[in-house]
């Protein structure tokens, strides 16, 4: 089985809860968790890649076939010839292991348990803390109690957060992320998450009907950032990515990727606010 970017297969190693893949953002091998296997998300992006979305949370998890299938795959990688076979020369790196699937992970009522688990495993593989954990989420249910439990745990792990924030007004975001989560409520979730863990931004940017996104959605995101700095919310920076890979919603024949040039522009918009950016056209 040899992995390509332009492939986040979730059945890739046939196992319920844990799959491989070749993370441009990451430039080596990610393990990732999903804990959504019912393809349920309280968002619904209009890039995402899940085929047959549906709105709901994350269902109860069998905590201890997560445990041996993490166990499993990372053994085969660490100490066994799984790098060799699911990567390519230069990419041939174990770079974390991500909570990031077919839902919004933190929706999991058992979260806090599986980070636990999670430490677990890499312990008793002598890479806990040699690796990150990530969390990648849509930041919407950061006030729950078990949520901030699970951050809390992660952040002593090498954890970070990246979280989504892909459009700077809750129209824009109700246009491509299908919420209502108003603009108050996001920066109060960003503010607790950055409190707990280590906290990175992560933005999706594409064209739609063969537009890039005007000027006024450009300055409206960049006018956040500075909000953002200005309240003293402990924000790392910023991770751009375009479109790698088909989106499986309706949306899907209107959205394309843009140039690499349109992406590095907007990126300088973004340094000017002081923030860092790592992007992946």
């Amino acid at each position: 089985m040899s992995l390509t970017t332009k492939n986040h297969d979730r059945d890739a190693a046939g196992l319920l809860y844990v799959y491989p893949v070749l993370s441009r953002r990451a430039r080596g091998v990610s393990v990732g968790i999903n804990l959504n296997p019912n393809r349920a998300c309280n968002f619904r992006c209009i890039y995402c890649q899940v085929p047959g979305l549906s709105r709901g949370s994350a269902p109860v998890i069998d905590l201890p076939r997560l445990e041996s299938e993490l166990y499993q795959l990372l053994e085969g990688i660490v100490h066994g010839t799984a790098l060799h076979e699911l990567a390519p020369q230069g990419l041939r790196r174990l770079n974390d292991v991500a909570f990031s699937g077919d839902g919004e992970p933190t929706s999991c009522s058992e979260f806090p348990e599986v980070v636990e688990r999670v430490q677990h495993v890499l312990a008793d593989l002598r890479i806990l803390k040699r690796i990150k954990i990530i969390l990648i989420t849509n930041g919407s249910l950061m006030h729950r109690s078990h949520v901030q439990e699970g951050l809390a745990a992660l952040a002593p792990l090498n954890g970070e957060v990246w979280f989504k924030i892909d459009r700077g007004t809750e129209l824009a975001r109700q246009a491509v992320n299908d919420t209502t989560l108003s603009q108050s409520r996001l920066l109060k979730n960003l503010e607790t998450c950055a409190s707990l863990c280590k906290t990175r931004i992560q933005t999706c940017w594409f064209a739609i009907d063969g537009e890039a996104p005007p000027d006024s959605e450009i300055s409206a995101y960049v006018d956040l950032l500075h909000s953002i700095r200005a309240s003293g919310i402990a924000v790392q920076d910023v991770l751009l990515y375009g479109l790698a890979r088909p989106s499986h919603q309706p949306e899907a024949p209107r959205l394309s990727a843009l140039s690499a040039e349109a992406m590095e522009g907007f990126a300088e918009r973004i340094r000017e606010t002081g923030f860092p950016v790592e992007v992946s056209p």
